[in-house]
């Protein structure tokens, strides 16, 4: 199957599964389970072209794998964080930003995501396509990086996890584990994670197209949805987060400063 039909197939799926979500949600009010059905489509286009693609085998299973193992975690974290919860604050803000017109402009803000999702999908497309077979070196480096983030990620995931759950940190700052050294450390691995696919995709003529979803999820995370969103929430609700922001790096593993 040639790139371009798998995409055009995928960016379908994509559409109709968040209309549907919309659709559901319009009744649930709660927007946030879109984190983890975004994980879970995203790892599963990369299976969808691992399998579909026409390029080196090894590469497409790479893909595959990585993909769909990432995407697979990933959604079980934010699906057991989210199921059964309140609503998200950032959904919850949005919500209430928007008043009367927030049913069409969650629909548009659900399907926006459909192309941030297809960008991501670069990173899976170009070494899944590749005629070639990618070096050993290169291949190993893809692999080491894509441990390092899904080992990372999940590590920081399951401290904080572990830390919310003891009641007696009940409004406190977690800086246990990775969180003492920042303050967003499952933000750093997931955008390691789509660094790996450049490794993966070196000595295509596209290995460039793949350097665009870690700069847009890095973007995504700093800019916009992510640190932002979230910081302004918790410096209201968490007493010490000033001195949590003015102490540890956002986003880079890094020493806490001193004094």
């Amino acid at each position: 199957m040639s790139p371009a039909t798998a995409a055009a197939i995928a960016f379908c799926a994509l559409v109709v599964l968040f209309a549907a979500f919309w659709a559901w949600q319009l009744r649930s009010a709660n927007a946030g389970m879109i984190d983890p059905i975004w994980a879970f489509s995203l790892g599963a286009i990369a299976v969808f072209y691992g399998v579909v693609s026409e390029g080196d085998p090894l590469a497409r299973v790479l893909v595959a794998a990585g993909g769909g193992i990432w995407g697979a975690r990933l959604g079980w974290h934010l699906w057991r964080r989210n199921a059964g919860k309140p609503e998200d604050p950032r959904y919850h803000r949005f919500r209430e930003q928007w008043g009367a017109q927030a049913g069409r402009k969650m629909f548009w803000f659900l399907e926006f995501q459909t192309f941030i999702s297809m960008v991501l999908s670069l990173a899976f497309a170009v070494p899944a396509w590749r005629a070639e077979r990618p070096s050993a070196a290169w291949a190993l480096m893809a692999v080491l990086i894509w441990l390092a983030s899904i080992v990372g990620e999940a590590a920081a995931d399951s401290q904080l996890r572990r830390f919310i759950a003891d009641p007696a940190n009940k409004g406190t700052v977690c800086r246990v584990g990775l969180w003492r050294y920042s303050r967003h450390p499952n933000y750093f691995f997931e955008c390691l994670h789509w660094v790996a696919y450049i490794a993966l995709a070196m000595g295509s003529p596209w290995v460039w197209l793949t350097l665009l979803p870690p700069v847009l999820m890095a973007w995504l995370l700093l800019k916009l949805s992510g640190v932002p969103m979230l910081e302004a929430h918790l410096i209201h609700s968490r007493p010490g987060y000033a001195d949590y922001m003015r102490d540890t790096s956002a986003l880079i593993p890094w020493p806490p400063r001193r004094g």
